[in-house]
């Protein structure tokens, strides 16, 4: 007697003895392909657009120190300064978007040795030190002397430290502390960086680890940027063999701890 086809099954059904081990190998090879395509697709975007960029930025700092003679019209000096503003923060978008893309698909190299905590502060500090004083934000950081070394890469460490202070930073009331502390824990240092903002809802912090989420408080609202800093802090750290945890609870600041290798 012949059997009726299973209406079920389309036209395009893979054999029923097709092994299910080539079928998953199968779909990892077209979801490893599609992420590919997204992340060359990133790349492109990113590099194109930093040509113009580039000029733009270019442009209008000669168009702002009136290198080739006065504008005329005072509005014009403001208009070039206003570009230049907007130019640096559409670029600063485009390396971090770049970086993303990176880290996702796993295209940067990392070189893990011991690095000292204090040496890496010493570098990320400076470069925040301009929006620390013009709002009055004092970065405490606890037993200087004594913060032990860690396993990670040098580019990466600072990386993870400056996207976690310049979000401390972001959201700290004027005149606030942003407290930094680092210790040993068996096999792994903890490094953490405490804010006094308003925090968020327990219930949004796994959103500010995606990218391009910023939480739903009334401060981030009001924040500029895309959220991609802690996303780029989180990737990184994975990718030195570590991790980043948040925890914040409304008016009690947002806490960031990294844990990664200890140096032995």
């Amino acid at each position: 007697m012949a059997h009726e086809a299973d209406p079920s099954l389309g036209a395009d059904a893979p054999p029923a003895d097709e092994p299910r081990g080539e079928k998953s190998r199968a779909r990892a090879r077209l979801q490893a392909a599609m992420d590919e395509q997204k992340r060359s697709f990133l790349r492109m975007v990113s590099h194109e657009l930093r040509t113009p960029l580039n000029s733009i930025l270019g442009f209008s700092e000669i168009l702002s120190a009136e290198l080739y003679g006065p504008l005329g019209a005072a509005q014009y000096k403001d208009y070039a300064a206003i570009i230049h503003g907007s130019g640096q923060k559409l670029l600063k978008l485009v390396n971090q978007v770049l970086e993303i893309a990176r880290l996702e698909g796993r295209t940067m190299d990392f070189d893990p040795r011991p690095e000292s905590v204090e040496a890496a502060l010493d570098d990320v500090l400076p470069m925040l030190k301009p929006d620390l004083d013009a709002r009055g934000l004092v970065v405490e950081v606890a037993d200087r002397a004594a913060l032990p070394l860690v396993l990670a890469d040098p580019r990466g460490l600072r990386s993870v430290l400056f996207q976690l202070l310049h979000n401390a930073a972001q959201f700290s009331p004027d005149g606030g502390h942003i407290r930094v502390a680092a210790c040993t824990q068996g096999r792994r240092v903890e490094i953490s960086i405490v804010d006094e903002g308003e925090g968020v809802d327990p219930a949004q912090v796994q959103r500010l680890m995606a990218p391009f989420e910023q939480g739903e408080n009334a401060l981030t609202r009001k924040s500029e940027g895309a959220g991609l800093g802690l996303p780029i802090a989180d990737l990184t750290c994975k990718a030195m063999g570590g991790r980043l945890k948040l925890s914040a609870a409304p008016q009690k600041g947002l806490r960031a701890v990294v844990r990664l290798p200890a140096a032995t």
